[in-house]
């Protein structure tokens, strides 16, 4: 279900004091960060994040296609390696 429109989208507090402080100093350098669930805002267009999978940060660079949705979308946390009936064929 969907977070209310009265409430506005969810971003950790933490998150955008960085990006505010990336955006007045005009820094390039990527954000590290845990929170998957922080929903990309207009203003993180052109940023570049690290987002944690649960193993490694994901390089992640925001386009204005990605806003309104949350980060952890583009930081996969399953690796698919093969179906095994795929194997026993061959």
């Amino acid at each position: 279900m969907p977070r209310s429109a009265k409430k506005g989208p969810f971003v950790a507090h933490y998150l955008l004091k960085k990006v505010q402080a990336a955006l007045e100093a005009n820094s390039q350098k990527p954000i590290k960060t845990y929170s998957r669930r922080s929903c990309i805002l207009p203003m993180f267009v052109g940023m570049k994040f690290l987002v944690h999978n649960g193993k490694v940060f994901v390089p992640v660079y925001v386009t204005k296609e990605m806003v309104g949705m949350s980060l952890g979308v583009f930081a996969m946390t399953r690796l698919f390696k093969q179906h095994a009936g795929d194997r026993k064929s061959k």
